[in-house]
């Protein structure tokens, strides 16, 4: 979730008809936080690689969910997860024509309903980030193989990353987790994710 989003997006050319229908949706409602373009083209490559499962946590108006539908490949189901249910409403709105998106109501952990996933993007709940938010258990919601993305971090610029002056605990978490192969991508200068793949056993 980016805080200037939804206004990145002002002259992008050549952008999915889905996304331009999320991105109405979030001007609409006066929705600020939609991922950014450099974060929704990886989730587009990534997706095409997703064989039966797409997950994502905080899907706001759907910008994010609209990027990994619009990178799927058909037969692909796709959940998004919403707390608000007002932004929840409408971003289902915007995938009424799509019979294989599902945006539930709700706290981010209604994601392990639909689990486990081939791809599954934390994008609000699930990263570990804030107090009282434990990381999502990826080796119960990712398949064997599977890759999870966390996003929305400022890029590192040495070891251990630091944020505000402190260890980052949330992205060391990922990128040292047991049961994945991580690295950060840097997506700007001021934008990057830590992008994880499942080990096979």
């Amino acid at each position: 979730m980016a805080t200037d989003g939804t206004d990145a997006y002002t002259g992008v050319p050549g952008l999915p008809p889905l996304v331009r229908a999320a991105l109405t949706a979030a001007r609409r409602h006066r929705f600020p936080h939609s991922c950014r373009p450099e974060q929704g083209r990886l989730l587009h490559a990534l997706a095409g690689g997703a064989q039966v499962r797409i997950g994502e946590t905080g899907t706001g108006l759907g910008v994010g969910l609209a990027w990994l539908a619009s990178g799927a490949a058909p037969g692909v189901r796709l959940c998004g997860v919403e707390r608000d249910p007002r932004r929840a409403r409408a971003a289902a709105q915007v995938f009424a024509g799509r019979p294989g998106v599902t945006v539930l109501t709700g706290d981010w952990r209604r994601i392990e309903e639909h689990g486990p996933f081939d791809l599954l993007v934390l994008d609000g709940g699930g990263q570990g980030k804030a107090p009282g938010d434990p990381p999502a258990a990826v080796e119960r919601l990712l398949v064997p193989g599977g890759t999870v993305v966390v996003d929305d971090f400022t890029p590192a610029s040495g070891w251990p990353p630091l944020h505000a002056g402190e260890v980052d605990r949330a992205r060391l978490h990922w990128l040292e987790h047991p049961a994945l192969r991580a690295t950060e991508v840097r997506l700007a200068t001021d934008l990057s994710a830590v992008v994880g793949t499942r080990l096979l056993v």
